[in-house]
């Protein structure tokens, strides 16, 4: 196997600062010479239309897997949060790395956390899945699109165009910037995406040199939780159209899998819930955790909350 690699990213500081993480890991464990191939994808172009009409987060990593198909990168990294739940044949995630807080932070300049807003307060986010949280903890709250990178969201919000807005808290901690954290969203309050907070790499399976090596990063506990929570997804059909959070936790030995599921077209409906727990050893055993979840979250209702999901637009 060849000790010279490319790593394909996006080009946000954000990404960039994975892709770093991951040529430093690279780079001390295995003494691999990794350069950089930094790429803006479809995802970071399209900043008038929420992804859920364009198209979904593989906007994010389409012309990065196209980067790894011609061999002018050999590998690729995602947050996993933006990674689809099956990813395009001859792809594989070789290595899931230990998660950084998966939470969903509020972010404001002038209010302590979303119970301390004014009625009628603006809120901004793209995420179907916030906004019909949000909704259930605060019916009242104007809730308006907003798109772009970490930064950007940042610059709009301190622009004086939203009184608070809803950020993964574990971008603004890579980034040196949790001191814009005002609180952080419990897990009650609301359930984080799959796979929301941890780092995956993908490459090519034919590279089984590379997978083996890549497999060695892979934090276990991480690994299994994310899959439970993506095996929900992935069962639903899941993508950015449906509003669909999925969390799941160690505790005490047992893997403890929440799942909510809101309806997108009326935003305002019950959110449904499901929660199962167990000893998952192997990915199967975390499938079939997550298979469970979604479905009780169907035998609630969520088949008619899935019948009425918006159709993307062509992006």
């Amino acid at each position: 196997m060849s000790t010279s690699l490319k790593i394909a990213t996006r080009e946000s500081r954000l990404a960039l600062w994975q892709a770093e993480h991951v040529r430093h890991l690279l780079t001390r464990q295995f003494g691999l010479n990794v350069e950089l191939l930094g790429m803006t994808t479809r995802g970071d172009q399209i900043l008038d239309r929420t992804l859920s009409k364009v198209g979904g987060k593989g906007l994010f990593v389409k012309e990065l897997e196209v980067a790894l198909e011609e061999d002018r990168a050999q590998l690729a990294v995602h947050s996993l949060k933006d990674v689809p739940m099956s990813l395009p044949e001859g792809f594989v995630l070789a290595a899931v790395l230990e998660r950084e807080d998966p939470r969903d932070a509020f972010v404001s300049n002038h209010h302590a956390d979303v119970m301390a807003l004014p009625e009628g307060a603006v809120v901004g986010t793209s995420s179907l899945r916030r906004v019909v949280q949000l909704l259930a903890l605060r019916p009242d709250l104007r809730i308006e699109p907003l798109r772009g990178n970490l930064d950007t969201r940042l610059r709009k919000l301190d622009d004086g165009g939203y009184d608070a807005i809803v950020l993964a808290a574990a971008g603004l901690k890579r980034l040196g910037l949790a001191q814009r954290i005002r609180a952080v969203f419990t897990p009650e309050q609301m359930l984080p995406a799959a796979g929301q907070g941890a780092l995956g790499i993908e490459v090519r399976a034919e590279r089984r040199a590379l997978v083996e090596q890549l497999a060695t990063l892979t934090d276990t506990p991480t690994w299994l939780a994310v899959h439970a929570e993506r095996a929900v997804s992935r069962t639903l059909g899941g993508s950015c159209s449906m509003p669909l959070a999925a969390h799941a936790v160690w505790q005490d030995g047992r893997l403890q899998l929440s799942a909510a599921l809101g309806d997108a077209s009326r935003p305002a409906e019950p959110l449904l819930r499901a929660y199962a727990d167990g000893q998952p050893a192997d990915a199967a055993a975390a499938d079939a955790l997550g298979v469970a979840v979604a479905r009780a979250l169907l035998s609630q209702g969520g088949d008619a909350y899935l019948a009425r999901l918006p159709q993307p637009d062509p992006a």
